[in-house]
């Protein structure tokens, strides 16, 4: 399904489903022999939404390398690679927020983390929050019902004070942040993971300017910044995004990868963000895997994941 400027989505259809299959690699790298990340509700999130392709995924019935061939990154890419991932952004917000350690005067002025987009996300509830934290979650109504109600019937309790705003990021979401609590004037720590490749190219400027715009010296802000397609490689990398397609769709899971993002010409987020007073950091999935003892991309995976990065930054005095 192509994308359009007023579309909506839940977590098994469209740009939602993406979340169920980020959550399904999330608890399959928790399932990992070694395992890099510990999310324990992942697993229970994707059978909750009840699509079955991704059932069978965590529950075994259906393997990783089921799905994969010589030519596209599969399955089994996409667990490291959402290990990976999770751990940077994981990473990132425990120390913007000083990681309970709240000798560190700088770091422990952060007391407001900010979630964007956050679909089945569940740092809210996992991860070691240093005292006095709230942490906002924005999704659109129904992502956001669902978790919480899910999560709530499965007896989790948030680790960090909670708080949902329901709202799609191309309305008046600063808004409604804003109305939940949200203090401009206090620094914060914000994150944009998957996200920005849903966005089209001015909509991620935007989205960049308004974060800016919220936020206080000291803030900080993580990224995952998609590379710019090369209008030469666009009929390629198409290509390959529905051969994956077109190979899921045989196990039973119909979801167009290339009609849900948008390719071509971009803004290079941490460039975009340093122009705007941001210091930033900048981390390639390939430096990322081989630091953290994961195997290296190949010629192949590269094609697929190489050039993505994992960017953080803070935002100068």
């Amino acid at each position: 399904m192509t994308r359009t400027d007023n579309d909506t989505w839940d977590l098994a259809s469209s740009v939602g489903a993406t979340a169920t299959m980020v959550a399904a690699a999330r608890a399959l790298a928790t399932s990992a022999e070694q395992p890099l990340i510990d999310d324990p509700y992942a697993d229970p999130l994707v059978r909750a939404v009840g699509v079955d392709f991704f059932t069978r995924l965590v529950s075994g019935e259906l393997r990783p390398q089921d799905l994969d061939d010589s030519e596209t990154a599969g399955m089994q890419r996409m667990a490291d690679n959402m290990a990976v991932r999770t751990k940077f952004f994981d990473d990132f917000f425990l120390t913007a927020t000083g990681g309970g350690n709240p000798a560190d005067a700088v770091r422990a002025g952060v007391r407001q983390a900010v979630i964007l987009a956050s679909g089945l996300d569940a740092r809210a509830y996992r991860l070691d929050w240093p005292a006095g934290v709230v942490v906002y979650e924005i999704d659109q109504p129904a992502v956001i019902d669902f978790k919480s109600t899910t999560l709530a019937d499965l007896g989790a309790a948030p680790t960090a004070e909670r708080r949902t705003v329901a709202v799609d990021l191309r309305h008046d979401w600063t808004s409604a942040l804003i109305d939940a609590g949200f203090d401009p004037a206090r620094p914060s720590a914000w994150s944009a993971e998957g996200l920005l490749g849903y966005l089209p190219p001015d909509a991620q400027d935007r989205l960049l300017d308004t974060i800016t715009e919220l936020s206080a010296p000291g803030s900080w802000i993580a990224v995952e910044s998609v590379p710019r397609v090369d209008p030469d490689l666009h009929e390629k990398t198409v290509e390959r995004m529905r051969t994956t397609s077109q190979r899921w769709q045989k196990h039973g899971f119909d979801l167009d990868f290339a009609g849900l993002v948008y390719l071509g010409d971009r803004n290079e987020a941490a460039a975009y963000l340093e122009q705007r007073g941001w210091q930033t950091t900048r981390r390639s999935v390939r430096d990322l895997l081989v630091a953290n003892g994961l195997p290296p991309l190949d010629d192949e995976d590269g094609a697929d994941f190489g050039e993505l990065q994992y960017v953080s930054g803070r935002l100068s005095a």
